[in-house]
């Protein structure tokens, strides 16, 4: 009995032990091979900020920035621009370039023409990734584009201890996954295998994630036109075309004629339908007026 409880604590500590490293499964070669190489601190030439292109020695950053400007032509501010991210290795991964009407008119000037007028504004979101060590050149290559810079927003994350804590994580994992081979088959052990698969998996979707995001940083650009924009659209004088068939007399006539004969039709059909009250009422009339027709008269009141 006692050897019996000795052996049930012993297998309760073992399974404490084992819920308590449950991590992620990444290993550290993993991490490595996504992950930006660490070197010596580099000054490279940046006339757009040293926070787009700094490097550190043994610091890891994850680098975003946020442009807000004013150009000339939208449309072929975002062509250079998604060119320019081309060229540098890069991809677009949002552009939605939009036009707001402000006012919108019609002018006839014929009988059969018209000049539709919209003055309207353009502008456009763009997302766009482009390769770490390339944002300096790509925020000064689209620098280039503006008419007037409202504001830029240039952000490096330090997420160095993010990474050795990843690190440590992977370590954690696979010793967890050790423990569970040493244990006993039986279903305790199959949930907590599927357990650490699941969370091993989570685990290595986030090192991928830090490692892209390393690699790659993500530029937020909003651009848009400071003045109005008119566009002359030939269209047809619509009020031309309804004055022209807005009315015909020898349709209408026609149409008329047969409305009325249809109308005649109904009137009749419903005079049947109400025959009894006809014929009540017929006799009414009928019988009032024969009994005053045979009341005497009264003779008038001689003075």
């Amino acid at each position: 009995m006692k050897t019996t409880y000795i052996k049930l604590s012993l297998s309760a500590v073992l399974l404490l032990g084992i819920y308590s490293c449950k991590k992620g499964e990444a290993s550290a070669n993993e991490l490595s091979n996504y992950a930006v190489a660490d070197s010596a601190a580099v000054t490279a030439p940046d006339n757009v900020s040293s926070a787009a292109s700094m490097e550190v020695k043994d610091k890891q950053f994850i680098k975003t920035a946020d442009v807000n400007m004013d150009v000339k032509d939208v449309y072929n501010a975002t062509i250079a621009i998604e060119k320019s991210v081309q060229e540098l290795g890069g991809f677009v991964t949002k552009s939605n370039l939009q036009s707001n009407v402000v006012s919108e008119d019609t002018y006839n000037t014929s009988d059969t023409e018209a000049m539709l007028i919209k003055k309207y504004k353009s502008e456009n979101t763009i997302q766009v990734r482009v390769p770490t060590e390339k944002l300096g050149e790509f925020l000064t290559s689209i620098n280039t584009n503006k008419l007037f810079l409202n504001s830029r927003t240039i952000n490096a994350e330090d997420v160095t201890a993010n990474i050795k804590y990843s690190e440590l994580e992977a370590k954690r994992n696979q010793k967890t996954a050790e423990n569970i081979d040493n244990i006993k088959a039986n279903k305790d052990k199959v949930a907590l295998g599927d357990n650490n698969m699941s969370e091993g998996n989570l685990q290595k979707l986030t090192t991928i994630t830090m490692a892209d995001n390393l690699k790659y940083s993500t530029v937020d650009i909003y651009i848009r036109e400071p003045k109005l924009r008119i566009a002359e659209i030939a269209v047809t004088n619509t009020n031309s075309i309804d004055n022209k068939y807005r009315y015909n007399f020898i349709y209408d006539a026609k149409d008329g004629f047969v409305y009325g004969f249809y109308l005649i039709q109904r009137i009749f059909v419903a005079l049947i339908n109400i025959w009894p009250l006809l014929l009540i009422a017929g006799g009414l009339i009928y019988f009032f007026r024969k009994r005053k027709a045979t009341r005497p008269e009264q003779p008038k009141n001689q003075e």
